[in-house]
This record gives structure tokens, C-alpha cells and sequence, in this order.
């Protein structure tokens, strides 16, 4: 199941998680965004308790937003121990968005 990342619940769901989180950067009103939705949607489910995929609206968390650089979206980013360990921009084929996570 997929989480909503704040900037309020930024660090302990992202930067203390235990497993590696996937973060789409995303907005509602980005076509190709709203494209990934189900692809995201599935990862998440697909792989429960391997990792945390979770959602991030950059119009509601500009503060994240910024800090993170985000220019383009959807923005997917991979955390790991408490850290970026990776950056994928646009839309994504289920299975590249799923092999990019879970490496």
C-alpha cells in the first residue's frame, strides 16, 4: 500500500525507514503523473514488506519539493538508509519502475 510523505511526515516514514522507501514526486494536474498512478500502485502492493513506496504532491509539499530539486515530474526517487541512492524522471514502464526500486 502506497503512503502520503509530507513534509510533516517526511523523516520518520522516509529517512527512518528500516527498508528502501520509492518516493513519486507527483501532481495532480501532470498527465503522465496521474499515468504512473496505477503502475506506483501496484509496485507498492507487489512488493509489500520488501520496500515502502510512497506519494509526494509537490504543490502541497513545496518544501520538499525544493529541497530534493525537484524540476520535472513524476519524479521517482530511491532512499536507502536514510539517503538518495537513486533518480528517475517521467513515466516509466511498470517493469523498469519496478526493477529501479527494488535495486
Amino acid at each position: 500500500m502506497e503512503i502520503t510523505i509530507t513534509n510533516d511526515n517526511f523523516e520518520n516514514e522516509v529517512l527512518k525507514s528500516d527498508k528502501p522507501v520509492l518516493v513519486d514526486f507527483w501532481a495532480p494536474w501532470c498527465g503522465p503523473c496521474k499515468m504512473m498512478g496505477p503502475v506506483v500502485a501496484a509496485i507498492a502492493e507487489e512488493n509489500e514488506g520488501k520496500i515502502k513506496v510512497g506519494k509526494c504532491d509537490v504543490d502541497e509539499n513545496g518544501e520538499l519539493a525544493q529541497q530534493f530539486g525537484i524540476m520535472n515530474i513524476p519524479c521517482f526517487i530511491l532512499f536507502k538508509n536514510g539517503k538518495e541512492a537513486a533518480r528517475a524522471i517521467g513515466g516509466k514502464a511498470k517493469e523498469d519502475l519496478a526493477a529501479f526500486a527494488l535495486q
